[in-house]
This record gives structure tokens, sequence and C-alpha cells, in this order.
């Protein structure tokens, strides 16, 4: 019931907030302020309703330490999109065909901002942090990945390829960045700038949808598997790779933590042998 409650109240503001953000109509400045707003509300939503149906504070949107775990984040975020775009571009895959458009980035800014923290509220915030307490680690993340996969299908030029590489390399990646610091805003912050680099910056499609040209006018090329094709980039296995190299290191790192929550039954099973001792 406390999983039911949570998303709906998370889902009810995530698609208001979305469908001011859309009726922007990609107007830099309004797309930017309702995008900023929408993002914010998630957050103050979150936090709400966390502590009316779990009595507690809200530890993994504390504001201590914030800013330096959404900078880490998004640092992981750049350099992820980074390292996939060049290894397209060094195919011949992708290429620069002149500057974009600086209106265009700061619509997307606003509307990456939107995304990457309604999505992190639901999926891992909700989503994976309850089902990870009744089931343990591997299965919330096995599950919710694909969930958060499948999400993406009905998006333009979308591919059970392409839902699967973002299980993947998005949804495991993401939810396992979560479980190696405990916090949203690691993940908010690598959702957002993996998001905003490749449609704000190196003007890529971003999950197969229609968007402004960002502050570059790239061109994507060749087999999808390889460019993403149509998709974009997400759809590349060097995003998968990259995605699943990231998702051993949280893991590694979570490992080290001791953050790692065991098999509901293999915890059961211990303390009933110990009570049979």
């Amino acid at each position: 019931m406390r999983l039911l409650k949570q998303l709906v109240v998370v889902v009810v503001v995530a698609a208001a907030g979305g469908a001011g953000v859309n009726g922007a109509d990609w107007n830099p400045g309004l797309t930017l302020v309702l995008g900023a707003a929408a993002a914010l509300v998630s957050l103050y939503t979150y936090r709400w309703v966390v502590r009316r149906t779990e009595h507690r504070e809200p530890t993994e949107l504390a504001l201590k330490g914030a800013a330096g775990a959404l900078t880490r984040g998004m640092l992981i975020g750049f350099a992820m999109f980074g390292a996939v775009i060049v290894n397209i571009a060094f195919l011949g895959h992708y290429r620069i065909d002149g500057f974009g458009s600086a209106g265009g980035a700061v619509a997307l800014l606003g509307f990456m901002a939107a995304a990457a923290v309604t999505e992190e509220v639901m999926f891992r915030g909700v989503l994976f942090r309850v089902i990870e307490e009744r089931t343990g680690t591997w299965v919330a993340l096995t599950l919710t990945g694909l969930v958060f996969g499948l999400m993406h299908l009905p998006n333009p030029n979308a591919t059970l390829w392409s839902s699967l590489a973002i299980a993947i390399e998005a949804g495991g990646m993401l939810a396992a960045a979560y479980v190696a610091t405990r916090n949203l805003w690691v993940p908010i912050g690598l959702h957002f700038a993996w998001n905003f680099a490749g449609g704000g910056i190196f003007g890529t499609e971003v999950s197969g949808k229609d968007a402004p040209d960002g502050l570059l006018d790239g061109v994507t090329s060749g087999p999808t598997l390889l460019s993403g094709g149509e998709f974009g980039p997400e759809a590349s296995l060097y995003s998968v790779g990259a995605g699943a190299v990231l998702t051993i290191v949280f893991v590694w790192l979570a490992r080290r933590r001791g953050t790692i929550v065991p098999l509901r039954r293999t915890t059961r099973a211990a303390a009933t042998a110990t009570l049979a001792q």
C-alpha cells in the first residue's frame, strides 16, 4: 500500500509537470523556468510523501552534501556520454555540421532537468527503494531496470533492442548508483548530464524524441548497433558497454560499503537457522 500511495502521488505530479513543460512548445525561457519548477516540485512532493507514509526524514534527499553529490553524478554522466560519442565518431558514424541553437540548448536544459528529477524520484526513489526493502537489491535492480527500459518502448523510433539497451545502461546503472551512494542526488546528476550532453550539447536524438538542436548540429549515421540509429546513441552498443561497466563499478562500491540488501528469502533462512540453534 505504501508503494502505491507514493507512486500515485509522484506520478501525478510528474505528469502535471511534464504537461506544463511540453506546453511551452520549446520556448527557451519558458521551458527552462517550467522545467526547473517541475523538478523542484517533484523533489518537494517526494520529501512530503515519504514523511507522511514512512514517518521519517528522506535522508536520500538530504540537503547536506547535495551539491557535491549532484556534481559528481553530472561529471560521471558527461564523461560517459563523451566516451560514447567519441567512439561513435571514431568509426565515422557521428559528425558535426556546425553550430546548432543556443535557444534550443536553454530549452533542453529545463526539459532534461525535469525529466531527470521526475524519473529518478519515481523509479529509484519510490519503485526501486521500496521493492528493494521487500526483495533485496538484486531482484529490485533487475525488475525496475526492465520496467524502466519498457517505459521507453512507446517512444518514437523505439524497438525492443533500444528498450533492452536502456534497461541495462540506465535502469540498472542508475539503480546501482543509488545503492552505492544511498542518495538520489548522484543518479539525478548522472541522468541529467547524460541526457543534456546528448541533446543539449552534441545535438543527437535522446530516446528517439524530437527536440530542437543543441549547441552543435550533430548527425549520426551507420548501423544502429553502433550509432544508435534514429533512436539516438542510447541504442548503441557503446552505451550499453559503458553503462554495464559503470554498473559493475557501482556494485563493487556498494559491496565495499556494505549497502547491498540481501535477498529476503536468505535473510529469513538465516534468522530461522539462528533461532533453531
